[in-house]
């Protein structure tokens, strides 16, 4: 019973945090303020809190624009993650802007909703992601395209790169940064993350959202450890895939030292 007014109290006051803040960020929206990059970081960092993900950050944010943060992907709960952690804004599929709730807050964020599958429609894509960019934000990419269990990175598809490579015109200093981060669940109340509780770190998409969320509700405290890698330069020339592989590496290498425990500290 303890626990069920836990987490009925914490989707009030997340509730009540959200009609307080969103009137605000549809103002600053309308009028393209500065202030709807910032909002959401408020958000995320508070709702975080509120359903009890506690956030260790290792390494900086690199400060050089434009900034592309290659992050691996093992839930929703990693867009709270780096929501509260810098000003942010994803790239997400078309279908999440229909999502109840989520959809609506992605688009609150303004969020950029990509349709893989048109390649049509990829040119104006990939144009948007790049000004976006050039005008100072810090995109978030997912570049495994899927969501995994939490315990690995899959591979990265090479093409969700071309969004740095579009914005290297656009680059003052002729170079797109692109910085891997992991993102690894490592604790449940303080005490290691067995694999009973790994459920609860991945959403590979086979679970039910409102179930998994309601498992995160009532796990109580989540430990997460997220490392902002050495930054990959992107230049003209450069090679894509080059530039995704070594990603794929140091998010993997970083991801896997935390699982293991070795950053932990």
């Amino acid at each position: 019973m303890i626990n069920w007014l836990r987490v009925g109290l914490a989707l009030f006051l997340v509730l009540l945090v959200t009609l307080v803040l969103a009137p605000l960020q549809l103002l600053a929206l309308r009028f393209d303020w500065k202030l709807r990059r910032r909002l959401p970081r408020l958000w995320h960092g508070i709702t975080c809190r509120l359903i009890g993900i506690r956030i260790r950050a290792h390494g900086t944010l690199e400060q050089h624009r434009p900034l592309m943060i290659a992050a691996n992907h093992a839930s929703w709960k990693d867009i709270l993650v780096l929501g509260a952690l810098a000003d942010v804004v994803f790239i997400a599929k078309t279908e999440v802007a229909d999502w109840p709730i989520f959809g609506t807050l992605a688009k609150l964020q303004k969020s950029i909703f990509v349709v893989r599958e048109q390649k049509r429609r990829t040119g104006d894509q990939v144009s948007e992601i790049a000004e976006r960019m050039a005008d100072g934000e810090i995109v978030v990419l997912f570049p495994e395209g899927t969501t995994s269990d939490g315990n690995r990175v899959l591979e990265v598809k090479t093409s969700l790169f071309g969004a740095a490579a579009a914005a290297l015109p656009l680059a003052p200093e002729g170079v797109v940064y692109v910085q891997p981060v992991a993102i690894a669940y490592t604790r449940v109340h303080g005490m290691p993350m067995g694999r009973y509780h790994r459920p609860i770190a991945g959403w590979p998409g086979d679970v039910g959202m409102v179930p998994h969320l309601m498992g995160v509700l009532k796990s109580g405290a989540i430990d997460v450890d997220v490392s902002f890698g050495e930054v990959v330069e992107y230049r003209e020339g450069g090679n894509r895939k080059q530039v995704a592989g070594l990603v794929e590496k140091r998010i993997r290498s970083m991801l896997l030292d935390h699982l293991r425990g070795r950053r932990w500290r």
